[in-house]
């Protein structure tokens, strides 16, 4: 009777420290050196595209971005600027629009169209609709870089971030992150930094 008293008596234990044991935290969005995932969005030509269908020799420069924040306005003119440098050197710009209209008017998709043809951008910028492409890469802000290097298993995530260190003002800019992350991969070398803090606005989800 002890030992099957002593033995429930475990099992008790056991259950309760499972109980309260602090949770294993759970995998949220890409991190370096994992693979992308591919997706199918509304450009504002009205078109569906996915990353395939984008002609890119090296990699993609997949940035989160929208109409109404103010950082992602601050980025528009450098963003063109950097698709504009860098889409003939193998990486284009792939931006994406995350946030859901009811939250904010101004982020849908017939103002994206409006948007993307005053800014006249260089590159597709489609509509996450049901918002099921941003978390599953992990994006939190507007911008939110995730620079994707082309590889026979995939597309390998090679930087996560910011575009700069100033998001207020371009010709104070110091460190170029996305641009010396890209020079690097075009050496041959790994990014360093390969990873830092986005600044922006915050995604915006229905409740």
């Amino acid at each position: 009777m002890r030992k099957i008293a002593s033995i429930s008596l475990i099992a008790l234990l056991f259950i309760a420290w499972s109980a309260f044991k602090p949770n294993k935290p759970q995998h949220q969005g890409l991190h370096i050196g994992e693979m992308a995932p591919d997706f199918s969005l509304k450009n504002t030509d009205g078109k569906m595209l996915s990353l395939k269908d984008i002609k890119a020799e090296k990699g993609y420069i997949v940035i989160f971005t929208c109409n109404h924040c103010p950082f992602s306005k601050a980025y528009e003119d450098r963003i063109i600027d950097i698709d504009k440098k860098y889409k003939k050197l193998g990486y284009p710009v792939v931006a994406i629009n995350p946030n859901d209209p009811a939250v904010n008017e101004e982020d849908s998709f017939d103002k994206m169209k409006e948007r993307a043809k005053k800014k006249k951008f260089t590159f597709p910028y489609l509509f996450d609709e049901g918002q099921k492409v941003f978390p599953q890469y992990g994006a939190t802000k507007t911008p939110h870089v995730f620079l994707l290097e082309k590889t026979t298993a995939g597309n390998k995530v090679a930087y996560i971030g910011a575009i700069d260190d100033n998001s207020e003002d371009a010709k104070a800019v110091k460190v170029k992150f996305l641009e010396n992350a890209i020079d690097a991969l075009l050496k041959g070398q790994a990014p360093n930094p390969n990873q830092t803090k986005a600044v922006g606005c915050s995604i915006k989800v229905k409740k």
